[in-house]
Parts: structure tokens; sequence; C-alpha cells
């Protein structure tokens, strides 16, 4: 028996350590590709604090930037670790869709808003970090989208949390108020994360974080009230199983919000998290992870809460949430073009000037 369990503790040693060698793989098989280089070579507001090399060269052709998926870099594993979540949150729609009727039953389209936006905020921030390096105008504009993916997501957020999770007296004090106010604080997020982003060419890190993280918070403490709520009022008596869910939503929120704002590791460990361990990796990770325990938590709210929420809410105010994603999605859009076209005009005078 031992013998058996040491030849499996070996396999499972040799597996870790051909999985190691596979960035060193892939760039030996691909050696007409650019190298990474410092971040004294590339323009200091695509710089991460205490990140020193591992930045890809600019103004190189579209293949190398998609090929670059698999080569080894310092967004290497910020792309992968929402790639897999991207392919989790389309397992997980597949799955759902084998019992639950998207099509001819109302009250599941909050549950596919959720969904659907996951996919988008991990599709859009996968696009960011692979695609963001190539030019300073592609930087901007693959972040404007990647924060439209996460003032969308915002919203999916919200939409399953008032109309599943709420209770009987938020719902009579919110009515009618409740997603409209977040149409409107998923838009100021997404205007917020852009201007941030388009400060970056004049003014220190700080002012982005601000500019992120105010409006971000704003946004999250009233997307989240309805499950406050209801987490407050929770007993240990009561047979609910969502609650876990629900309480491990808001666990893994609070924790990439921590390593959001605070580069930890990074800052302990200067030069080491080039590669792996940078507190943005985990932040991916944790909301992720975030994003999971709120599907999960809404489909049980949906099967198991019915009688509720088809009560407080009609068919007619659903297609007006419907309508509100949409409303708030094309607004992100448009605050993005605004600010494009302003990063656009930065851009061009300081080619004037050189």
């Amino acid at each position: 028996m031992a013998t058996i369990v040491m030849e499996r503790i070996g396999r499972v040693f040799i597996s870790l350590q051909q999985i190691r060698q596979v960035p060193r793989m892939l760039t030996e098989a691909a050696p007409s590709m650019p190298g990474t280089v410092r971040d004294t070579e590339v323009p200091y507001y695509f710089r991460e604090c205490y990140i020193s090399t591992g930045y890809r060269p600019l103004n190189q052709n579209w293949r190398y930037y998609l090929l670059s998926l698999f080569q080894r870099h310092n967004e290497t594993l910020n792309i992968w670790t929402h790639l897999l979540a991207f392919l989790v949150f389309v397992v997980k729609l597949c799955q759902l869709a084998e019992t639950v009727d998207f099509v001819s039953d109302p009250h599941s389209w909050p549950l596919l808003i959720l969904i659907l936006s996951s996919l988008t905020y991990t599709a859009f921030s996968v696009a960011a970090h692979l695609l963001g390096g190539k030019s300073e105008l592609c930087h901007y504009s693959f972040f404007f989208l990647d924060y439209i993916g996460v003032a969308q997501y915002q919203y999916g957020s919200a939409v399953v949390h008032f109309y599943y999770a709420v209770d009987e007296t938020l719902h009579r004090h919110m009515h009618g108020v409740f997603m409209p106010v977040t149409t409107i604080l998923s838009s100021l997020s997404c205007l917020g994360c852009c201007y941030g982003k388009y400060c970056n060419h004049s003014l220190p890190t700080w002012v982005r974080k601000v500019c992120q993280v105010v409006p971000s918070t704003l946004a999250y403490v009233w997307d989240s009230s309805p499950v406050a709520v209801r987490l407050l009022s929770w007993s240990t008596a009561s047979d609910d199983p969502a609650v876990l869910y629900h309480f491990g939503q808001v666990a893994f929120f609070l924790s990439c919000a921590f390593f959001f704002t605070c580069p930890l590791l990074e800052r302990i460990f200067p030069g080491r998290c080039d590669f792996v361990g940078q507190s943005h990796q985990l932040f991916h990770i944790f909301l992720s992870c975030c994003t999971l325990c709120q599907i999960h938590a809404s489909h049980l709210d949906y099967v198991g809460r019915r009688e509720l929420y088809s009560r407080l809410h009609t068919s007619g105010e659903v297609a007006l949430f419907v309508g509100l994603y949409v409303v708030t999605l094309v607004v992100c859009v448009l605050i993005g073009v605004f600010m494009l076209s302003k990063v656009k005009r930065v851009l061009e005078c300081q080619t004037k000037s050189k």
C-alpha cells in the first residue's frame, strides 16, 4: 500500500514539474516571438506597481499578442484566470439550460442576465489583458471595454439580488427605485473607471484607484443591500440552502476588493511576483469565485423562493429590468466611446509635440 501511495505521489510530482516547464517549452516552440522587456521600456502608464519585468513590447503584429496567450509574461495568469472562469460560466449556463426555461419563463430572465453579464465581463477582461499591450490606443480601448464589462456585471448582480433575494419589507420601500438607481450607479462606476484610466497619463496611480474604487464601492453596497438585509435577518434555525452561497459571495468579494486596492504581495516581495503572485491575479480568482457563488445562490433562490418573488414581481416588471440592462449597456458604451475620444486627442497632441 505504501509503495502504491509513493508511486502516485511521484507521478503527481512529475506532472507538476512538467506543468512548470510549459511556458519555457512554448517559448522555445515559437522562437520568432519577441521576448519580454523591463518596465523602463514601456510607457509609464503601462507599468504596474512593483512589477519590473515581463512586459510585452509594443507595436507588434496582432498574431504576436494572440500567441502570447501561451507565452510567459506578467499578464499570462491574468488572462488565464478569467479565460478559465469564462469556460466555467459557459458550462454552468449549459447545465442550467437543461432545467431552466430561459425562453418561456420570464422569472428566469434575471438569472440569465447575471450569467450573460458574467460571461461578458470575463471575456472583456481576457481581451484587455491579452491585447491591451499592443499600443497606447489599444491599451485604453481594451481596458475601457473591460470597465464596460464590469459595469454591466454590477447591474447583473443587482437584478438577481433584488428579484430573488429581496424580502417583502425592503421590496415595499425600494419598489420602483432600486433598479433605476442601479443603472445610474453602474454607469457612474464605468465613468469613474474610464476617467481614472484616462488620468493615468498625467496623474499619480492613486488617483486612478480612487476614481475606480469609490463609485464601484457605492454600486456594490447598493446592489448587495437585499442580500445584506437577508443575511442579517437570517436565523440559524431556518433551512435556506442559498444562504451559504450568499455568505460565500460576500466573503469572496471583500477578498477581491482588498487585493484590487492593495498590491500586498508585490510590495512585500518586489520583483518576485512578476509572473505569479500578483494581487491582481488573486483579485481575478476571488471575483470569479464570487460570481460562481452568486450564480449558485440565485439559482437556488429561483427554485426555492418562487412563491415569494412571483408575488412581488410581475412579468411586466421583468421586461423593464431587461430594458434597463440594455440601457445600462448602451450608456456605458457611450461613456467608453467618449473617453476614448479624449484619449485620442491626448495621444495626437503627444505625437505632434515630439
